[in-house]
């Protein structure tokens, strides 16, 4: 133990006097939330589109003065459709709405008038986000005109009702979230450079002509940088309930357990690609390769994991973001939940092992050649 606790010392006091390892605990995730919380938005935005009216009817040019009204529309009248569509290339409107000059008469005799709404689909979410506007703001214009009476009453009336979520406020999602991607970040960043380090300025020598062993020096590199990521962690925390405001239903015992598994998760990664390397500069790259674009991209935080290739789907199986990301939502939004909690427990305790005795099984004690 003696020897355990030199070791630790030592990475205590190497964290201290190197800088980069405060930056990328503290500033990173500080500047990771930052851009989650106002760089990324999922909520419905509000959009500029282009109405052209062919029919002259009074009732239409409430239809036309009803786009005005929405929170999420702003519009520009023109009679003139090639300035639209000039408009709609140089993307300074995302659509085009076009009333034709039958329409109204068309709705006196009860038949179907027909609206066109042409979308920028270089934006798929804004295209989708404009259809949906525009189709629920006729459709509240048409049951509070004249025209309502003619028309057959639905025969369904669907009441909506959210769980969890009730305001869909899309940053209750994201930053819950954001805490997966930057924990993975920094769980193998962290730890992808201390053994490489060790080897390029010659301190991994001076170890080996010590009495330490395999195990001294795999616990001498996890006991530090875990306590690191950890206090990273409650940081990443605190920013998210006391600063912005996410409501945490959850258990925060269960969540400091669940977020210790998946660190000394990542932690495995980062120093099974620092012992296999042995170069900072490489290891640093591989590192966001292997860490922080999964994490993003394949994690399910962004993309739905239902939508991906099925070999995708089952890649994603392996990736510990993925397990960790469906616990923190579920803890912030749903409250504890044990099969989750059970489930991705199991999982990380599996994965955190076998990486655990990977890297003490490629963790080099012999000098290298020349």
């Amino acid at each position: 133990m003696k020897i355990l606790r030199a070791l630790v010392r030592k990475e205590f006091l190497q964290i201290i006097r190197d800088p980069s390892s405060i930056v990328i605990s503290f500033v990173l995730p500080l500047i990771s939330v930052l851009i989650f919380m106002y760089g990324i938005n999922m909520d419905a935005v509000r959009v500029t589109i282009g109405i052209k009216n062919d029919d002259n009817s009074p009732e239409i040019a409430r239809l036309v003065t009803s786009f005005n009204q929405s929170n999420y529309i702003d519009s520009i009248i023109s009679d003139d459709m090639k300035d639209l569509e000039q408009k709609i290339i140089r993307s300074k409107i995302k659509g085009i709405v076009l009333i034709p000059n039958d329409f109204s008469k068309k709705l006196e005799t009860g038949q179907t008038a027909n609206l066109l709404v042409i979308t920028d689909g270089s934006e798929v979410n804004t295209a989708n986000y404009l259809q949906n506007y525009i189709q629920q703001i006729s459709n509240q214009w048409l049951s509070t005109s004249k025209y309502a009476q003619l028309m057959r009453p639905p025969l369904i009336n669907p009441v909506i009702r959210t769980w969890y979520n009730q305001n869909m406020n899309g940053y209750f999602f994201v930053l819950p979230g954001s805490i997966a991607v930057t924990m993975t970040l920094i769980g193998i960043l962290l730890t992808a450079l201390v053994v490489a380090r060790e080897w390029e300025r010659g301190t991994m020598e001076a170890l080996l002509n010590t009495q330490v062993t395999k195990m001294h020096i795999v616990l001498g590199k996890y006991i530090p940088y875990f306590c690191l990521g950890m206090m990273s962690m409650i940081f990443n925390l605190a920013l998210c309930i006391c600063v912005f405001r996410v409501p945490f239903r959850g258990n925060y015992f269960v969540l400091l357990f669940v977020s210790a598994l998946f660190l000394f998760t990542c932690m495995g990664i980062g120093l099974l690609i620092s012992t296999k390397l042995k170069n900072q500069f490489l290891a640093s790259q591989v590192s966001l390769g292997i860490g922080f674009l999964p994490a993003l991209l394949l994690s399910g935080l962004v993309f739905p994991i239902n939508s991906m290739p099925e070999i995708l789907q089952h890649l994603t199986r392996l990736l510990p973001p993925r397990y960790y990301i469906t616990f923190i939502e579920s803890e912030f939004m749903a409250g504890t939940v044990w099969s989750v909690v059970f489930q991705c427990s199991a999982i990380l305790i599996i994965l955190g092992t076998i990486l655990f005795v990977a890297v003490y099984k490629n963790t080099d004690m012999r000098l290298p050649n020349g």
